[in-house]
């Protein structure tokens, strides 16, 4: 990611609406899913540590490691969460032992240019203990590809079937898949393919306005809501994805 955008995300991710929402479903999903809590849980991309600061203060019992690729990042998240064991290293090759971790969450790194997409799940399933769970975030619909995806230099976008796909190829069973950011969806593509227009176009991350970010922060709330209850929307602009290593 570039400089710019580390920046932006290290100061927002604490309250922007869809960080919030993001990590909120993470932790439903680890709830659900939580793999073997005997072992660590590896954050693969953390960036800034936003995320890893959420799972610690939701699971305390856990002992947590995050891995970027870049130093400055891996120096922000440690700031957010000194009990983390964080490392600069790749996805791609993960500097960790076979079988260490007893879940993995990786949010929209799978997507990144940089990333090798088979090799990433397959060093995913090399470190992720027998019956560990990995919970995967993604960008979802390859018609919304916007200025927003060129920032953070996404080279793919998801549907639930190429994803399903990929994961099973990749040794791991599907527990669970659904499509969120559903409710504000229409939103979404009259910023991206109206709006927010062209090469010098910035990415979304953002804090807007507190009104808004209110408002937004409620709807994410119900479409979370409506989601743990076993409502499933067929589009949306993230695609989540919970599976397994097979025992």
């Amino acid at each position: 990611m570039e400089p710019l955008e580390y920046d932006l995300m290290d100061r927002v991710e604490g309250e922007m609406w869809w960080y919030r929402a993001l990590h909120a479903r993470v932790i439903s999903a680890l709830s659900r899913f939580p793999g073997l809590v005997g072992r660590p849980l590896l954050d693969a991309g953390c960036g800034t540590g936003g995320l890893l600061a959420r799972l610690a203060a939701a699971f305390p019992e856990r002992e947590f490691f995050g891995v970027d690729v870049t130093a400055e990042a891996v120096r922000r998240a440690q700031r957010k969460v000194p009990r983390a064991r964080l490392v600069i290293g790749s996805v791609s090759a993960l500097p960790f032992e076979q079988g260490s971790f007893g879940a993995i969450a990786s949010c929209d790194v799978l997507c990144h240019r940089l990333v090798h997409e088979a090799a990433a799940l397959a060093e995913f399933r090399r470190v992720l203990a027998p019956g560990g769970t990995l919970v995967l975030n993604l960008p979802a619909h390859e018609w919304l590809r916007s200025a927003h995806d060129e920032r953070v230099h996404n080279a793919r976008r998801y549907s639930g079937w190429g994803l399903r796909s990929v994961l099973e190829q990749s040794g791991f069973a599907v527990r669970d898949m659904w499509h969120w950011n559903a409710l504000l969806l229409p939103l979404m593509v009259l910023q991206r393919k109206v709006v927010a227009r062209g090469g010098r176009a910035r990415s979304d991350v953002a804090l807007l306005p507190p009104p808004i970010e209110t408002i937004f922060r409620a709807v994410m709330g119900v479409e979370g809501m409506l989601a743990g209850v076993g409502v499933r929307f067929p589009v949306g602009g993230s695609l989540l994805a919970v599976a397994e290593r097979p025992a």
